[in-house]
Parts: C-alpha cells; sequence; structure tokens
C-alpha cells in the first residue's frame, strides 16, 4: 500500500524570515481558493495571514463574510499545526462560531490571532480574532476533533 502524500506543505516562507507556508498541495480543493498562508507562532499565539483578492470580495468590495469565515476555519487549523498539536489531514470542525465586526478591504492583509485553550486526546478548543492592520473585523471560536489514530 503505498503512503498517501501530504495534503499541504508547511514550509519555512522564503519572502517573511520567521514564517511558514501553510499551502494546499492539491490545487482543486476548496482551500486554495483562499491562497497561500502564512504562519507564525508569538507565544501563545499563532498569527496566520491572508491575502484578500478580488475574489474574496463581496458587492461593497470588502471581503465577503463567506471568505472570513472559510478563512477562520482553515486558520484554526494552521493555527493548531503551528502550535504542533495538529498534522493536516482528518481533523473536523465540529463548531464554529464567528462575530462580524467590521469590514476588511481587499488587497491589504488580514491575520487570524489564534489561542489554543485546551487540548484534550481527541479535541482542541481554540479562539481568536481576525484582524487587518489595527482594526479589528471579527471574533471567533471553535472546537477541533482531531483525527483517529490508524
Amino acid at each position: 500500500m503505498s503512503e498517501q502524500p501530504p495534503f499541504f506543505s508547511y514550509e519555512d516562507d522564503p519572502d517573511q524570515p520567521g514564517w511558514k507556508l501553510w499551502k494546499a498541495t492539491d490545487p482543486t480543493r476548496f482551500n486554495t481558493l483562499l491562497g497561500p498562508l502564512s504562519v507564525r507562532v508569538d507565544g501563545g499565539i499563532a498569527r496566520v495571514r491572508m491575502m484578500p483578492e478580488h475574489r474574496h470580495s463581496n458587492l461593497r468590495d470588502h471581503v465577503h463574510g463567506g471568505a472570513l469565515l472559510g478563512f477562520i476555519d482553515v486558520a484554526m487549523f494552521a493555527g493548531c499545526r503551528g502550535f504542533g498539536v495538529l498534522n493536516a489531514g482528518g481533523a473536523v470542525t465540529l463548531d464554529l462560531s464567528a462575530q462580524f465586526i467590521g469590514g476588511a478591504a481587499i488587497g491589504e492583509p488580514i491575520e487570524a490571532q489564534v489561542e489554543l485553550l485546551r487540548e484534550t486526546g481527541r479535541m482542541l478548543f481554540v479562539r481568536g480574532i481576525i484582524v487587518q492592520g489595527s482594526d479589528k473585523i471579527a471574533a471567533f471560536s471553535g472546537t477541533l476533533r482531531k483525527s483517529t489514530p490508524k
């Protein structure tokens, strides 16, 4: 039986020392819609960055709420990978709660600041905030269920 290739690459970012690039390896998956994400862990916070493009916009030329929710969902996984408590693959989101606070501009990076509240044998409890510069865009909390070991 052949080994399955990794779902994501997680490598040093040559353009941003101290950051990792989190990229889906299969271009046909939903995650590639967000583009490559940059990840850095500073203390107890995983910083996950995305560059919003026109394809992420709503009719008001802000980042679409659905794009923000997708980013939050993926940022929880990327953040937990940064903390070293999760590998990409079979984990799933059990719940996600988000509160939209303000609009995010297209063409300026947005950052999810992810905090791991608790890890159990099968669960990861996280919360965080989305910022763009000094503006708060959204707050979130969620629960991830780790995959069952083979």
